[in-house]
């Protein structure tokens, strides 16, 4: 099966207060040695794979630089990653390849430099259209900045955009979210992403948030209630612009639904480089299912050629991946699909799971295919506990 590669560019012009990422502001000093390091690591891939007793395909279906910012890189430096990809691997014709990208950081001769790599898809962090809310989490641009950089795309050819949303940003209102609502759909771009405001301590704003503080506008954020029915505001307004649901945060037209990302959710192969980058690779024969491998998090250490993390996926993990990220998608899961790769008990353990989930309203069985409802897509962290466990339980039966 075609792998999916995944390329990690930590450097930002200036860090979100929202943002967990590990990625930061940096002197561009440090870009050139960063970028010998990525593309060190994508030569050594398919033999390091293999000495981790992971089988590796060459065939490479899609490529997603995030970030971070890829876009503060030179363009010679994206185009010797790229270069290096395709010394090493072989790109299938049609290949989705996507590029984060900042608003306002698409200068001319970057986009020139994305279109001569071959980029086809750019994924923009608007996060909101209004700019004083914009403006209170750190980001640099406007809304004017965006319908610019979105006009600038289409008439260079990159016609399929994603703009990214976050719900329950300070100052953010009803009315404020609507705004950003309806300039996401006039933008006619194929692919959104909608994600609630996570509020936890790897964030500045998640921080201040917790101690009940107010730096970084933090009593200005929408209380959980406000930010789940902003949430629901946006399915319901996307759908109806014909930007139908496909997994808990994204959107789209037909056709449009992120290649890359599927791969994630279905339990696909993928090879990650970078700062904090994941990889998920089936295993030699006669081994475990599947590995997962993980880059260092700091740079200083990544850089310096910190070894891989390895993680052997074992029947209980590979179950519950497939429950937990499975039902991300609207179309949910074949429990049948489900009986025949881990065996009919499984499913039979997890069946009193499903009864109280659909009983509860957070899922629907439609015959034989299990999907999160409405509601249970709020709740979702919820319903994957509840399969993590009765899945860990089957698993070890």
């Amino acid at each position: 099966m075609p792998l999916g590669i995944y390329i990690s560019v930590p450097f930002c012009r200036t860090k979100c207060s929202y943002c967990n990422f590990a990625s930061d502001v940096f002197s561009r000093a440090v870009f050139e040695r960063y970028v010998d390091r990525v593309c060190a690591d994508i030569a050594a891939a398919g033999n390091v794979s293999e000495q981790m007793g992971a089988a590796i395909d060459r065939d490479v279906d899609s490529i997603y630089l995030g970030g971070g910012t890829p876009t503060v890189l030179e363009p010679a430096q994206l185009r010797r990653m790229f270069d290096t990809v395709r010394t090493h691997f072989s790109v299938i014709p049609d290949s989705e390849i996507t590029v984060e990208c900042a608003p306002g950081t698409l200068t001319r001769p970057l986009l020139e430099g994305l279109l001569a790599c071959g980029v086809n898809r750019v994924s923009l962090g608007v996060q909101s259209f209004v700019d004083a809310e914009a403006a209170a989490v750190g980001r640099l641009h406007k809304r004017a900045t965006v319908v610019d950089d979105i006009a600038r795309l289409r008439a260079a050819g990159i016609t399929n955009i994603n703009v990214d949303l976050i719900a329950g940003l300070p100052h953010q209102t009803p009315q404020s979210w609507k705004e950003s609502l309806a300039e996401t759909i006039a933008t006619s771009a194929p692919h959104a992403s909608v994600y609630m405001l996570e509020v936890d301590e790897d964030s500045r704003l998640g921080r201040e948030l917790i101690a009940g503080g107010t730096r970084y506008h933090a009593h200005f954020v929408p209380d959980e209630d406000g930010t789940a029915d902003s949430y629901v505001a946006a399915c319901k307004a996307l759908e109806a612009a014909g930007v139908a649901q496909y997994e808990i945060s994204n959107f789209s037209r037909p056709g449009f639904e992120s290649r890359h990302n599927l791969k994630y959710w279905t339990r696909q192969p993928y090879l990650g480089f970078g700062v904090d980058a994941h990889s998920m690779l089936p295993s030699t024969p006669g081994s475990a299912a599947a590995l997962r491998l993980a880059t260092a998090d700091v740079l200083e250490q990544y850089v310096a050629g910190a070894p891989l993390q390895k993680t052997v996926v074992s029947a209980a993990t590979a179950l519950e991946e497939s429950f937990f990220l499975g039902l991300r998608l609207n179309r949910g899961i074949a429990v049948q699909d489900i009986a025949a790769e881990f065996g009919a008990q499984s499913v039979q353990t997890v069946r009193p799971t499903i009864e109280e989930l659909v009983s509860d309203g957070l899922l629907q069985l439609d015959a034989d295919r299990i999907r999160l409802t409405p509601r249970g897509r709020l709740l979702s962290n919820e319903v994957f506990q509840r399969f993590i466990t009765s899945a860990d339980c089957a698993a070890k039966r």
